[in-house]
């Protein structure tokens, strides 16, 4: 019953080598960045099973799905940015297109890389894989969800990518609750608003709940925790109980969660959401909650709208 504050890539390396004891035919393919993905103790542990390519992330595509056509089961280590982009034709061509059991594991999503800046700050990479046939994209709200959705992506077969934060994060979930792919969690139930948010995010959607209903409003909030393959239930609920829908991303507005909630309330009769994320703009280098802030993605955005939607 711990709720723990650290970076969930933190999760991903401490799973991994819980994982590395049970699963015979798991392999870490890693680009040269072990110490940063928490992998070292896994090679160092599995030397046999764990691989660095190298600054080579097209290669790493290319050995993953090699190796789970041999019945290898390969989990690609890098960050967000190299992931999504620049192996992209090789995640679509090798793995989505035949679609193999790899996974893709990857650091650094959102803003925040803070101080390393826009080139380093992947705010596109759910949205990219999203679009790709067979591509099952995650990611937990703090270190315990993230260990849990780690594990059961391993259990789950197919291409998936799986995204952590570098920056430690506030615990949310004791270490017994339990997560399930493509199905959200209800975090706090309620009727007048529906705040949906997914990954380190989640702790603001639920600041913005506990001050409003201190205002009197009702808000339910969802973690969203896999936005491929969405929960069209937990969204429908949302629409036909609640007044409107905010969603909440560390991420590029476009093609992201909001986009994909929008997709299902305009496919079902329409409906009022409003978005709280990155507006369509490159980052910057500077402390990750001055970022966070400074795209609008806080607390006081979260209220403001909720009070928009109940008030309308």
């Amino acid at each position: 019953m711990t709720k723990i504050t650290k970076p969930t890539r933190d999760a991903f390396g401490d799973e991994m080598m819980a994982l590395g004891e049970k699963i015979d035919n798991l392999y870490i393919v890693d680009v040269d960045v072990s110490k940063s993905m928490r992998t070292q103790p896994f090679h160092e542990k599995y030397p046999e099973k764990a691989i660095n390519v190298g600054i080579a992330e097209q290669c790493a595509g290319g050995i993953a799905a090699g190796l789970a056509t041999t019945g290898k089961l390969p989990v690609i280590s890098t960050y967000a940015v190299f992931g999504s982009m620049r192996m992209v034709e090789q995640i679509r061509q090798s793995i989505c297109y035949t679609n193999l059991n790899v996974k893709l594991a990857c650091s650094h999503g959102g803003l925040t890389p803070a101080n390393d800046g826009g080139s380093h700050q992947g705010i596109e990479d759910m949205g990219i894989l999203r679009t790709i046939p067979n591509m099952k994209v995650i990611m937990g709200a703090d270190y315990n969800s993230t260990r849990k959705l780690v594990a059961a992506m391993m259990d789950d077969y197919g291409p998936t990518y799986i995204r952590f934060t570098r920056d430690a994060i506030p615990g949310i979930y004791d270490e017994d609750e339990e997560f399930e792919i493509g199905v959200a969690k209800k975090a706090k139930d309620g009727d007048d608003v529906t705040i949906i948010a997914v990954g380190d995010v989640l702790i603001f959607a639920l600041r913005a709940a506990e001050e409003l209903e201190n205002q009197g409003v009702s808000a339910r909030v969802l973690d969203m925790h896999t936005i491929k393959p969405l929960d069209n239930t937990a969204v429908l609920a949302a629409l036909n109980e609640t007044k409107g829908i905010i969603t909440v991303e560390d991420h590029n507005i476009m093609n992201g969660l909001g986009s994909a909630v929008a997709e299902v309330v305009c496919e079902n009769g329409g409906g009022i959401v409003k978005r709280v994320g990155i507006k369509d703009k490159f980052g910057e280098s500077g402390p990750y909650d001055v970022l966070l802030a400074k795209n609008g993605i806080t607390v006081e955005a979260i209220v403001d709208k909720a009070k928009d939607i109940v008030n309308s």
